[in-house]
């Protein structure tokens, strides 16, 4: 065991920047991931900042190009609120200050109502729904409280003339 542990402190420079690109290689990373990954392998905390600072420094690693492209493809795949997009932003490492600044920017051009109602749809596309049931669907996605009732009253209304 006491090999392994001076094996890890004595690998070099290179090869925890190789260590860190495999595991950049896989997936896209944020910056508290890639340490995490690092630290569990065995590097000291000076080895981890090292790697990071090359990777960041090639372009490898950028928070906040992460955190925009993933805010992106999130909202296209499954569309969320702006709450469940922090939550899980921060969950990840990032900094809640450009957490806040990319998921502006991501909603700015989006209307938050159409964003919910498509989250909706996609939900219980063809089955009936209870508005309780709904409205907690659109909770649980991070929605904000105005934006559900507007859409509850909205669909309960129109339920109401097709009657």
């Amino acid at each position: 065991m006491a090999s392994v542990v001076t094996r890890r402190l004595s690998q070099s420079r290179e090869e925890w920047l190789q260590c860190a690109v495999g595991y950049l290689a896989r997936a896209d990373r944020t910056v508290a991931q890639v340490e995490r990954f690092l630290r569990s392998k065995g590097a000291t905390p000076t080895q981890a900042k090292q790697t990071i600072d090359r990777l960041s420094g090639l372009r490898y690693l950028d928070d906040c190009s992460y955190a925009t492209r993933w805010v992106e493809s999130r909202l296209l795949r499954k569309p969320m609120g702006r709450e469940r997009l922090k939550a899980e932003l921060l969950a990840k490492g990032l900094e809640e200050a450009m957490v806040g600044s990319v998921i502006d920017q991501a909603l700015q051009a989006i209307d938050e109502e159409a964003l919910a109602r498509r989250a909706l749809h996609s939900w219980h596309s063809g089955r009936r729904a209870l508005p309780s049931q709904a409205a907690q669907y659109l909770r649980r996605r991070g929605f904000e409280e105005e934006t559900i009732a507007r859409i509850i009253r909205g669909s309960t209304d129109t339920e109401g003339r097709d009657a």
